[in-house]
């Protein structure tokens, strides 16, 4: 309540001392003869006039009045959101969704944080990357095991390592059981990436030749929407560093790819890679990059793929799936805007129950990034 009046407080002193601002302004002109020119308004009575303005703008943006026909008084904005609003700047998309923003900042500070990486996950779906931070502990799996496997493919996942609170099931074994796919079963994924079974496939030991044959390097890379990160613990094996980036969205595949020796990078598909111009040599977009996303955002994507390729360096689209039409007309295009040298493009139907349905088709390409771009 005291914060709450401080703040109208402070709107109010701003608003007279506008007005009073605004009376002398217009006192003085009022006061000039009508044949002489009109004075210019002092440039630090205008600095004052625009600081003051500033100040209410941005009051009002993080505290604005109820609405008229509102009679139930609306939650206080938690200190902690009006504190990290000063010391950095939110997202703009935050401000697109208050309620689950409000929620998320709504804890005790130095405190344990809230269990709540659903609704975390929520926000950065919603374009609220990076979340604000906070000042709280994080909760850790009581009794973790005080070593990890080196391999990145261990005959199982330590369950003491994650903290299943926040799961429906409660160790990687009932994952397993749900879905052998979902790579939580690393002697399952241990053949991944490495068999030739169609061409829509692109086995390491090929990549690695045909890389070979352009007198190019493999040494780092990144692996967008890699689930539990089998193709960095692969590409571990070659002495080439893979970060991850994937969301867990009800299951723990950060957890995992942390497990393993690798790095996961909690990021949407939508936002920006966190790594700087030109420096990777491969990125690969997996079965998280499809038609579902708009086209608009695909399309910007790929040009963050761009951004962070070295001149040379190769971009894989591992099982792109499209409406067969779509790729001729939209997707391939789209494609072709990168200017890359089609190293592969193969493409074959999608015979799931859903590929049925919707004509959709598979496509497998490695483009490689010209060296003059």
């Amino acid at each position: 309540m005291g914060f709450t009046m401080g703040l109208n407080l402070l709107l109010l002193m701003a608003m007279v001392a506008t007005n009073i601002l605004s009376l002398y302004h217009l006192s003085s002109t009022i006061q000039t003869p009508k044949s002489a020119a009109p004075q210019p308004v002092p440039d630090h009575l205008l600095h004052q006039l625009h600081t003051i303005r500033a100040t209410i703008n941005h009051l009002t943006r993080h505290h604005p009045s109820p609405p008229a026909t509102t009679k139930a008084a609306k939650p206080t904005i938690p200190s902690d959101l009006l504190l990290y609003s000063q010391l950095s700047p939110i997202a703009s998309s935050c401000h697109n969704h208050p309620e689950l923003l409000h929620k998320y900042m709504t804890y005790t500070p130095f405190s344990l944080c809230p269990l709540d990486s659903d609704l975390a996950e929520s926000l950065i779906l919603r374009g609220c990357h990076p979340l604000p931070r906070r000042r709280c502990f994080t909760k850790t799996p009581p009794k973790s095991t005080s070593s990890l496997p080196q391999n990145p493919f261990p005959s199982s996942l330590p369950d003491a390592n994650v903290l299943w609170t926040k799961y429906s099931c409660k160790s990687f074994s009932c994952l397993n059981r749900q879905n052998l796919n979902l790579g939580f079963d690393p002697p399952h994924e241990v053949v991944n990436f490495m068999t030739y079974k169609s061409e829509l496939d692109l086995p390491i030991p090929q990549l690695f030749q045909i890389a070979k044959a352009a007198n190019s390097v493999l040494r780092l890379g990144v692996d967008i929407g890699g689930g539990t990160g089998s193709f960095a613990a692969r590409m571990k094996l070659y002495n080439v560093t893979i970060v991850t980036t994937t969301m867990n969205l009800g299951i723990p595949n950060n957890e995992a790819v942390a497990l393993r020796g690798l790095v996961p990078i909690h990021a949407p598909l939508q936002q920006r890679l966190p790594v700087f111009d030109g420096v990777v040599d491969l990125v690969r977009c997996g079965h998280a990059v499809n038609r579902w996303i708009p086209v608009t955002a695909l399309e910007f994507l790929l040009f963050d793929a761009d951004r962070v390729l070295r001149g040379g360096g190769y971009l894989w689209l591992d099982h792109f799936f499209s409406k067969e039409a779509d790729l001729d007309k939209v997707f391939g295009p789209l494609f072709g805007k990168l200017g890359y040298r089609k190293v592969k493009w193969a493409t074959a139907s999608k015979n799931d129950s859903g590929g049925l349905k919707n004509g959709e088709v598979y496509l497998s390409a490695l483009l490689q990034k010209p060296v003059s771009k």
